[in-house]
Protein backbone atom coordinates (compact mmCIF):
# COMPACT_ATOMS: atom_id res chain seq x y z
CA UNK A 1 0.00 0.00 0.00
CA UNK A 2 2.73 2.54 0.93
CA UNK A 3 4.40 1.77 -2.58
CA UNK A 4 1.01 2.67 -4.29
CA UNK A 5 0.97 5.44 -2.73
CA UNK A 6 4.44 6.65 -3.56
CA UNK A 7 3.76 5.71 -7.31
CA UNK A 8 0.61 8.33 -7.19
CA UNK A 9 1.11 11.95 -8.00
CA UNK A 10 2.51 14.51 -5.57
CA UNK A 11 -1.15 16.06 -4.99
CA UNK A 12 -2.88 12.96 -4.77
CA UNK A 13 -0.29 11.94 -1.91
CA UNK A 14 -0.64 15.49 0.10
CA UNK A 15 -4.90 14.88 -0.25
CA UNK A 16 -4.52 10.85 0.98
CA UNK A 17 -1.69 11.42 3.72
CA UNK A 18 -4.00 14.24 4.95
CA UNK A 19 -7.48 11.85 4.99
CA UNK A 20 -5.59 9.54 6.37
CA UNK A 21 -4.02 11.60 9.12
CA UNK A 22 -7.50 13.01 10.11
CA UNK A 23 -9.27 9.27 10.49
CA UNK A 24 -6.40 8.40 12.28
CA UNK A 25 -6.96 11.20 14.56
CA UNK A 26 -10.57 10.59 14.99
CA UNK A 27 -10.16 6.90 15.67
CA UNK A 28 -7.38 7.66 18.41
CA UNK A 29 -9.84 9.81 19.70
CA UNK A 30 -12.69 7.52 19.46
CA UNK A 31 -10.44 5.30 21.22
CA UNK A 32 -9.69 7.37 23.99
CA UNK A 33 -13.44 8.34 24.88
CA UNK A 34 -14.28 4.08 24.51
CA UNK A 35 -11.93 3.47 27.52
CA UNK A 36 -13.66 6.84 28.99
CA UNK A 37 -17.23 4.99 28.69
CA UNK A 38 -16.05 2.07 29.53
CA UNK A 39 -15.08 3.55 33.37
CA UNK A 40 -18.07 5.46 33.35
CA UNK A 41 -20.04 2.31 32.82
CA UNK A 42 -17.95 -0.16 35.10
CA UNK A 43 -17.61 2.47 38.28
CA UNK A 44 -21.28 2.26 39.78
CA UNK A 45 -20.22 2.60 43.58
CA UNK A 46 -18.57 5.88 45.10
CA UNK A 47 -14.52 4.45 45.35
CA UNK A 48 -14.05 4.29 48.49
CA UNK A 49 -11.32 7.07 48.85
CA UNK A 50 -14.47 9.45 47.68
CA UNK A 51 -16.89 8.07 50.18
CA UNK A 52 -16.57 11.44 52.59
CA UNK A 53 -16.07 14.20 49.16
CA UNK A 54 -19.27 12.81 47.04
CA UNK A 55 -22.28 10.76 48.19
CA UNK A 56 -23.94 8.12 46.08
CA UNK A 57 -26.72 9.90 44.44
CA UNK A 58 -24.60 13.34 43.11
CA UNK A 59 -22.04 10.57 42.29
CA UNK A 60 -24.67 8.58 39.58
CA UNK A 61 -26.00 11.77 38.24
CA UNK A 62 -22.55 12.50 37.57
CA UNK A 63 -22.10 9.88 35.84
CA UNK A 64 -25.36 9.14 33.95
CA UNK A 65 -24.53 13.22 32.71
CA UNK A 66 -21.12 12.45 31.44
CA UNK A 67 -22.11 8.80 30.07
CA UNK A 68 -24.79 10.80 28.25
CA UNK A 69 -22.05 13.75 27.08
CA UNK A 70 -19.61 10.95 25.76
CA UNK A 71 -21.91 9.11 23.85
CA UNK A 72 -23.06 12.11 21.93
CA UNK A 73 -19.89 13.39 21.53
CA UNK A 74 -19.22 10.08 19.98
CA UNK A 75 -22.35 10.49 17.34
CA UNK A 76 -21.48 14.33 16.69
CA UNK A 77 -17.15 13.34 15.99
CA UNK A 78 -18.29 10.34 13.72
CA UNK A 79 -21.02 13.01 11.64
CA UNK A 80 -18.59 15.98 12.10
CA UNK A 81 -15.64 13.61 10.61
CA UNK A 82 -17.77 12.07 7.65
CA UNK A 83 -19.04 15.59 6.84
CA UNK A 84 -15.01 16.74 6.23
CA UNK A 85 -14.53 13.40 4.25
CA UNK A 86 -17.43 13.82 1.86
CA UNK A 87 -16.72 17.82 1.38
CA UNK A 88 -12.93 16.57 0.87
CA UNK A 89 -13.67 13.78 -1.60
CA UNK A 90 -16.75 15.16 -3.11
CA UNK A 91 -14.59 18.24 -4.31
CA UNK A 92 -16.78 20.75 -1.77
CA UNK A 93 -14.23 23.34 -1.29
CA UNK A 94 -13.74 24.14 -4.79
CA UNK A 95 -17.25 24.23 -5.58
CA UNK A 96 -17.98 26.76 -2.65
CA UNK A 97 -15.48 28.46 -4.31
CA UNK A 98 -17.05 28.48 -7.63
CA UNK A 99 -20.72 29.72 -6.41
CA UNK A 100 -19.02 32.65 -4.17
CA UNK A 101 -17.11 33.44 -7.51
CA UNK A 102 -20.66 33.09 -9.36
CA UNK A 103 -22.63 35.71 -6.41
CA UNK A 104 -19.95 38.18 -6.83
CA UNK A 105 -19.86 38.12 -10.73
CA UNK A 106 -23.52 38.99 -10.88
CA UNK A 107 -22.61 42.63 -8.93
CA UNK A 108 -20.30 43.14 -11.76
CA UNK A 109 -16.65 41.83 -9.88
CA UNK A 110 -14.23 39.86 -11.63
CA UNK A 111 -11.99 37.14 -10.47
CA UNK A 112 -9.12 39.83 -9.73
CA UNK A 113 -11.33 40.77 -6.88
CA UNK A 114 -9.84 38.07 -5.20
CA UNK A 115 -10.66 39.08 -1.17
CA UNK A 116 -14.29 40.26 -2.32
CA UNK A 117 -14.79 35.91 -3.76
CA UNK A 118 -12.44 35.18 -0.26
CA UNK A 119 -15.49 37.15 1.90
CA UNK A 120 -18.60 35.70 0.49
CA UNK A 121 -16.81 32.28 -0.20
CA UNK A 122 -16.24 32.85 4.40
CA UNK A 123 -19.25 33.58 4.51
CA UNK A 124 -21.05 30.89 2.70
CA UNK A 125 -18.70 28.50 4.75
CA UNK A 126 -19.29 28.74 8.42
CA UNK A 127 -23.03 29.65 7.36
CA UNK A 128 -22.78 25.81 6.33
CA UNK A 129 -21.08 24.99 9.18
CA UNK A 130 -23.56 27.02 11.17
CA UNK A 131 -26.56 25.13 10.00
CA UNK A 132 -25.36 21.72 9.57
CA UNK A 133 -24.19 22.21 13.39
CA UNK A 134 -27.35 23.37 14.62
CA UNK A 135 -29.49 20.18 15.29
CA UNK A 136 -26.40 18.98 17.69
CA UNK A 137 -26.33 21.97 19.57
CA UNK A 138 -30.10 21.80 20.16
CA UNK A 139 -30.00 18.31 21.05
CA UNK A 140 -27.02 18.81 23.24
CA UNK A 141 -28.71 21.82 24.91
CA UNK A 142 -32.30 21.04 25.22
CA UNK A 143 -31.47 17.30 25.54
CA UNK A 144 -28.91 16.65 27.09
CA UNK A 145 -28.33 19.97 29.46
CA UNK A 146 -32.26 19.92 30.05
CA UNK A 147 -32.33 16.22 31.25
CA UNK A 148 -29.31 16.85 33.64
CA UNK A 149 -30.63 20.14 34.59
CA UNK A 150 -28.57 22.78 33.52
CA UNK A 151 -30.16 24.07 30.35
CA UNK A 152 -31.87 27.41 31.66
CA UNK A 153 -32.62 28.96 27.57
CA UNK A 154 -36.01 28.94 25.93
CA UNK A 155 -36.00 27.78 21.98
CA UNK A 156 -36.88 31.06 21.26
CA UNK A 157 -33.78 32.83 23.77
CA UNK A 158 -31.35 29.95 22.09
CA UNK A 159 -32.14 30.93 18.15
CA UNK A 160 -32.02 34.44 18.62
CA UNK A 161 -28.44 33.82 20.67
CA UNK A 162 -27.56 31.82 17.94
CA UNK A 163 -28.51 34.70 15.37
CA UNK A 164 -26.86 36.95 17.43
CA UNK A 165 -23.65 35.17 17.63
CA UNK A 166 -23.71 34.55 13.60
CA UNK A 167 -23.72 37.92 13.11
CA UNK A 168 -21.48 39.22 15.64
CA UNK A 169 -18.91 36.85 14.28
CA UNK A 170 -19.40 37.92 11.15
CA UNK A 171 -18.59 41.49 12.17
CA UNK A 172 -15.54 40.62 13.52
CA UNK A 173 -14.11 37.86 10.80
CA UNK A 174 -14.77 39.66 7.36
CA UNK A 175 -13.11 42.63 8.57
CA UNK A 176 -10.23 41.07 9.92
CA UNK A 177 -9.88 38.79 7.43
CA UNK A 178 -10.09 40.90 4.48
CA UNK A 179 -7.14 42.98 5.94
CA UNK A 180 -4.86 39.97 6.59
CA UNK A 181 -5.17 38.79 3.06
CA UNK A 182 -4.27 42.22 2.04
CA UNK A 183 -1.07 43.01 4.36
CA UNK A 184 -0.29 39.65 2.62
CA UNK A 185 -1.53 40.30 -1.57
CA UNK A 186 0.68 44.01 -0.60
CA UNK A 187 3.57 42.31 2.15
CA UNK A 188 6.60 41.52 0.04
CA UNK A 189 8.88 38.75 0.54
CA UNK A 190 8.08 39.70 4.59
CA UNK A 191 4.84 39.68 4.23
CA UNK A 192 4.84 37.07 7.06
CA UNK A 193 5.90 39.08 9.24
CA UNK A 194 3.92 42.05 8.81
CA UNK A 195 0.87 39.26 8.61
CA UNK A 196 1.79 38.17 12.33
CA UNK A 197 1.88 41.67 13.42
CA UNK A 198 -1.56 42.21 12.85
CA UNK A 199 -2.65 38.80 13.93
CA UNK A 200 -1.00 39.48 17.31
CA UNK A 201 -2.71 43.41 17.32
CA UNK A 202 -6.24 41.82 16.35
CA UNK A 203 -6.01 39.83 19.55
CA UNK A 204 -5.23 42.21 22.25
CA UNK A 205 -7.51 43.99 20.83
CA UNK A 206 -10.11 41.56 20.68
CA UNK A 207 -8.79 40.25 24.48
CA UNK A 208 -9.21 44.02 25.63
CA UNK A 209 -13.04 45.03 24.03
CA UNK A 210 -14.36 41.21 24.62
CA UNK A 211 -16.24 41.54 28.09
CA UNK A 212 -16.60 45.09 27.74
CA UNK A 213 -17.96 45.48 24.50
CA UNK A 214 -18.91 42.01 22.86
CA UNK A 215 -20.11 39.91 25.84
CA UNK A 216 -22.73 42.66 27.27
CA UNK A 217 -24.08 41.69 23.47
CA UNK A 218 -24.72 38.31 25.10
CA UNK A 219 -25.40 38.42 28.35
CA UNK A 220 -25.96 40.83 31.20
CA UNK A 221 -22.81 42.05 33.57
CA UNK A 222 -23.31 44.09 36.44
CA UNK A 223 -21.09 45.68 39.35
CA UNK A 224 -20.77 43.58 42.37
CA UNK A 225 -22.68 45.49 44.86
CA UNK A 226 -20.60 46.71 47.61
CA UNK A 227 -20.06 44.55 50.90
CA UNK A 228 -18.29 41.92 52.27
CA UNK A 229 -17.48 39.94 49.49
CA UNK A 230 -16.36 42.86 47.55
CA UNK A 231 -14.38 44.36 50.32
CA UNK A 232 -12.35 41.29 50.80
CA UNK A 233 -11.54 40.66 46.67
CA UNK A 234 -10.12 44.28 46.72
CA UNK A 235 -8.26 43.32 49.73
CA UNK A 236 -6.91 39.86 48.57
CA UNK A 237 -6.10 42.09 45.21
CA UNK A 238 -4.27 44.89 47.00
CA UNK A 239 -2.06 42.40 49.12
CA UNK A 240 -0.39 40.67 45.67
CA UNK A 241 -0.47 44.38 44.25
CA UNK A 242 -3.38 42.68 41.40
CA UNK A 243 -4.28 46.31 39.46
CA UNK A 244 -7.75 45.64 39.98
CA UNK A 245 -10.41 48.31 39.00
CA UNK A 246 -13.72 46.68 38.67
CA UNK A 247 -15.61 43.32 39.73
CA UNK A 248 -18.77 42.01 37.54
CA UNK A 249 -21.49 39.37 37.93
CA UNK A 250 -22.69 37.87 34.64
CA UNK A 251 -26.11 36.72 34.60
CA UNK A 252 -24.88 33.26 33.49
CA UNK A 253 -27.85 31.48 35.31
CA UNK A 254 -29.92 32.75 31.55
CA UNK A 255 -28.48 30.36 29.77
CA UNK A 256 -27.18 27.51 31.81
CA UNK A 257 -26.48 26.65 35.34
CA UNK A 258 -22.94 25.81 34.87
CA UNK A 259 -20.48 28.02 36.91
CA UNK A 260 -17.22 29.83 36.14
CA UNK A 261 -14.62 32.67 37.11
CA UNK A 262 -12.85 34.42 35.02
CA UNK A 263 -10.10 38.02 34.86
CA UNK A 264 -9.06 39.88 31.90
CA UNK A 265 -7.60 43.63 31.03
CA UNK A 266 -3.77 44.45 30.24
CA UNK A 267 -1.13 46.33 32.20
CA UNK A 268 -3.08 48.90 35.30
CA UNK A 269 -6.46 47.79 34.20
CA UNK A 270 -7.96 44.18 35.40
CA UNK A 271 -11.20 43.29 36.26
CA UNK A 272 -12.67 40.13 37.10
CA UNK A 273 -15.75 38.14 36.43
CA UNK A 274 -17.82 36.06 38.62
CA UNK A 275 -20.98 33.72 36.99
CA UNK A 276 -23.96 34.50 39.59
CA UNK A 277 -24.36 30.41 39.53
CA UNK A 278 -20.99 30.25 41.46
CA UNK A 279 -22.57 32.65 44.14
CA UNK A 280 -24.02 31.15 46.58
CA UNK A 281 -25.49 34.44 47.92
CA UNK A 282 -26.33 35.73 44.28
CA UNK A 283 -27.31 32.98 41.91
CA UNK A 284 -31.05 33.11 40.80
CA UNK A 285 -31.20 29.34 40.99
CA UNK A 286 -31.21 29.29 44.62
CA UNK A 287 -34.51 31.63 44.89
CA UNK A 288 -35.90 30.11 41.89
CA UNK A 289 -38.28 28.29 44.15
CA UNK A 290 -38.93 31.65 46.74
CA UNK A 291 -41.06 34.58 45.59
CA UNK A 292 -39.53 37.38 44.02
CA UNK A 293 -40.20 41.00 44.19
CA UNK A 294 -43.02 42.32 41.43
CA UNK A 295 -39.50 44.23 39.47
CA UNK A 296 -36.98 42.21 39.74
CA UNK A 297 -37.02 41.09 36.33
CA UNK A 298 -38.70 42.56 33.23
CA UNK A 299 -40.78 40.36 31.38
CA UNK A 300 -38.67 39.89 28.36
CA UNK A 301 -35.80 37.75 31.02
CA UNK A 302 -38.54 36.03 32.55
CA UNK A 303 -39.50 34.65 29.42
CA UNK A 304 -35.85 33.57 27.91
CA UNK A 305 -35.08 32.05 31.23
CA UNK A 306 -36.45 28.91 33.10
CA UNK A 307 -34.62 28.82 36.56
CA UNK A 308 -35.63 26.07 38.29
CA UNK A 309 -35.74 25.23 41.84
CA UNK A 310 -32.75 23.25 43.29
CA UNK A 311 -33.14 21.31 46.54
CA UNK A 312 -29.77 22.16 47.38
CA UNK A 313 -27.92 25.35 47.16
CA UNK A 314 -25.62 26.07 44.32
CA UNK A 315 -22.27 28.23 44.54
CA UNK A 316 -20.13 28.50 47.20
CA UNK A 317 -19.84 30.74 49.99
CA UNK A 318 -17.96 34.04 50.16
CA UNK A 319 -14.47 32.23 51.73
CA UNK A 320 -15.04 29.94 49.09
CA UNK A 321 -15.05 32.34 45.99
CA UNK A 322 -11.92 34.19 47.59
CA UNK A 323 -9.89 30.80 47.38
CA UNK A 324 -11.31 30.42 43.78
CA UNK A 325 -9.85 33.94 43.05
CA UNK A 326 -7.06 33.11 45.22
CA UNK A 327 -6.13 30.29 42.51
CA UNK A 328 -7.39 33.02 39.35
CA UNK A 329 -4.90 35.58 40.78
CA UNK A 330 -2.40 32.68 41.29
CA UNK A 331 -2.10 32.70 37.58
CA UNK A 332 -1.56 36.28 37.08
CA UNK A 333 0.79 36.46 40.27
CA UNK A 334 2.95 33.43 38.63
CA UNK A 335 2.94 34.67 34.94
CA UNK A 336 0.80 31.97 33.32
CA UNK A 337 -1.01 34.32 31.51
CA UNK A 338 1.86 36.01 29.85
CA UNK A 339 3.64 32.54 29.46
CA UNK A 340 0.72 31.29 27.16
CA UNK A 341 0.29 34.63 25.51
CA UNK A 342 4.09 34.42 24.59
CA UNK A 343 3.89 30.39 23.31
CA UNK A 344 0.72 31.47 21.56
CA UNK A 345 2.20 34.52 19.69
CA UNK A 346 5.72 32.10 18.77
CA UNK A 347 3.41 28.98 17.37
CA UNK A 348 1.64 31.93 15.38
CA UNK A 349 5.28 33.31 14.03
CA UNK A 350 6.37 30.25 13.23
CA UNK A 351 3.13 29.21 11.47
CA UNK A 352 3.31 32.45 9.29
CA UNK A 353 6.97 31.58 8.25
CA UNK A 354 6.33 28.24 7.08
CA UNK A 355 3.11 29.72 5.60
CA UNK A 356 5.43 31.76 3.45
CA UNK A 357 7.68 28.75 2.57
CA UNK A 358 4.61 26.29 1.28
CA UNK A 359 1.85 28.97 -0.53
CA UNK A 360 3.65 28.91 -3.69
CA UNK A 361 3.79 25.37 -4.11
CA UNK A 362 0.93 24.73 -6.73
CA UNK A 363 0.98 21.06 -6.10
CA UNK A 364 -0.72 21.86 -2.72
CA UNK A 365 -3.92 23.65 -4.74
CA UNK A 366 -4.15 21.33 -6.93
CA UNK A 367 -4.48 18.20 -3.85
CA UNK A 368 -7.46 20.19 -2.92
CA UNK A 369 -8.86 20.83 -6.40
CA UNK A 370 -7.73 24.22 -7.19
CA UNK A 371 -5.92 23.87 -10.73
CA UNK A 372 -6.14 26.71 -12.36
CA UNK A 373 -6.63 29.56 -9.27
CA UNK A 374 -4.33 29.77 -6.09
CA UNK A 375 -6.37 31.84 -4.04
CA UNK A 376 -4.61 32.96 -0.61
CA UNK A 377 -7.17 32.50 1.59
CA UNK A 378 -7.78 28.74 0.55
CA UNK A 379 -3.51 28.70 0.93
CA UNK A 380 -4.30 29.40 4.64
CA UNK A 381 -7.43 27.08 4.90
CA UNK A 382 -5.01 24.09 3.19
CA UNK A 383 -1.61 25.21 4.79
CA UNK A 384 -3.42 25.81 8.48
CA UNK A 385 -5.64 23.59 9.18
CA UNK A 386 -4.52 20.49 6.89
CA UNK A 387 -0.96 20.39 6.50
CA UNK A 388 -0.09 21.40 10.01
CA UNK A 389 -2.58 19.33 11.64
CA UNK A 390 0.79 16.92 12.58
CA UNK A 391 1.69 19.87 14.35
CA UNK A 392 -1.04 20.89 16.03
CA UNK A 393 -2.13 18.07 17.74
CA UNK A 394 1.46 17.50 19.33
CA UNK A 395 1.19 21.31 20.16
CA UNK A 396 -1.91 20.96 21.66
CA UNK A 397 -1.03 18.02 23.34
CA UNK A 398 1.84 19.66 25.23
CA UNK A 399 -0.19 22.83 25.87
CA UNK A 400 -2.65 20.42 27.94
CA UNK A 401 0.32 19.10 30.16
CA UNK A 402 1.16 22.86 30.53
CA UNK A 403 -1.91 23.52 31.18
CA UNK A 404 -1.98 20.79 34.33
CA UNK A 405 1.36 22.14 35.72
CA UNK A 406 0.01 25.44 35.90
CA UNK A 407 -3.36 24.96 37.56
CA UNK A 408 -0.99 22.72 40.32
CA UNK A 409 1.12 25.57 41.15
CA UNK A 410 -2.38 28.06 41.12
CA UNK A 411 -3.54 25.99 43.55
CA UNK A 412 -0.22 25.84 45.66
CA UNK A 413 -0.37 29.59 45.45
CA UNK A 414 -4.07 29.42 46.85
CA UNK A 415 -2.88 27.03 49.88
CA UNK A 416 0.37 29.97 50.44
CA UNK A 417 -2.58 32.53 50.68
CA UNK A 418 -3.90 30.27 53.53
CA UNK A 419 -6.71 29.52 51.70
CA UNK A 420 -6.13 25.81 51.46
CA UNK A 421 -9.58 24.23 53.42
CA UNK A 422 -11.54 27.13 51.62
CA UNK A 423 -10.13 25.52 47.91
CA UNK A 424 -10.61 21.97 49.25
CA UNK A 425 -14.15 22.57 49.53
CA UNK A 426 -14.98 25.09 46.39
CA UNK A 427 -13.79 22.09 44.68
CA UNK A 428 -15.64 19.99 45.98
CA UNK A 429 -18.98 21.89 45.48
CA UNK A 430 -17.91 22.83 41.79
CA UNK A 431 -17.59 19.26 41.32
CA UNK A 432 -20.90 18.70 42.08
CA UNK A 433 -22.69 21.33 41.24
CA UNK A 434 -20.98 20.71 37.78
CA UNK A 435 -21.83 16.88 37.88
CA UNK A 436 -18.20 16.54 37.46
CA UNK A 437 -16.98 12.52 37.26
CA UNK A 438 -14.23 12.41 39.63
CA UNK A 439 -12.97 8.93 38.24
CA UNK A 440 -11.09 9.16 34.81
CA UNK A 441 -9.23 6.83 32.44
CA UNK A 442 -5.25 7.42 32.92
CA UNK A 443 -4.57 7.71 29.09
CA UNK A 444 -8.13 9.81 28.27
CA UNK A 445 -7.32 11.96 31.42
CA UNK A 446 -3.66 12.72 30.43
CA UNK A 447 -4.82 13.88 26.46
CA UNK A 448 -7.72 15.39 27.20
CA UNK A 449 -7.89 17.09 30.82
CA UNK A 450 -6.19 20.57 31.05
CA UNK A 451 -7.21 20.63 34.62
CA UNK A 452 -6.10 17.69 36.99
CA UNK A 453 -8.91 15.28 38.13
CA UNK A 454 -10.08 16.38 41.25
CA UNK A 455 -8.63 13.96 43.54
CA UNK A 456 -5.27 14.29 42.24
CA UNK A 457 -5.92 18.45 43.06
CA UNK A 458 -7.52 18.19 46.40
CA UNK A 459 -4.43 15.56 47.33
CA UNK A 460 -1.93 18.31 46.34
CA UNK A 461 -3.54 20.75 48.36
CA UNK A 462 -2.96 18.30 51.29
CA UNK A 463 -5.03 16.48 54.34
CA UNK A 464 -7.33 19.08 54.94
CA UNK A 465 -9.74 18.52 57.70
CA UNK A 466 -13.06 19.65 56.40
CA UNK A 467 -15.72 21.09 58.91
Amino acid sequence: MLETMLNLPVEKQIFYAVLGFSWTVYLWEAYLSYRQRRTYRSTTHVPQELGKIMDSDTFEKSRLYQLDKSNFSFWSGLYSETEGTLILLLGGIPFLWDIAGSLTARFGFTPEHEITQSLVFLTLATLFSALTGLPWSLYNTFVIEEKHGFNQQTLGFFLKDAVKKFVVTQCILLPVTSLLLYIIKIGGDYFFIYAWLFTLAVSLVLVTIYADYIAPLFDKFTPLPEGELKTAIEDMAKSISFPLTKIYVVEGSKRSSHSNAYFYGFFKNKRIVLFDTLLEDYSPLNKAGEPQPEETESDETMSESKAKPKNKKQGCNNQEILAVLGHELGHWKLGHTVKNIVISQMNSFLCFSLFAALIGRKELFVAFGFTNTQPTLIGLMIIFQFIFSPYNELLSFCLTVLSRRFEFQADAFARGMGKASQLYSALIKLNKDNLGFPVADWLFSMWHYSHPPLLERLRALGNVKQD
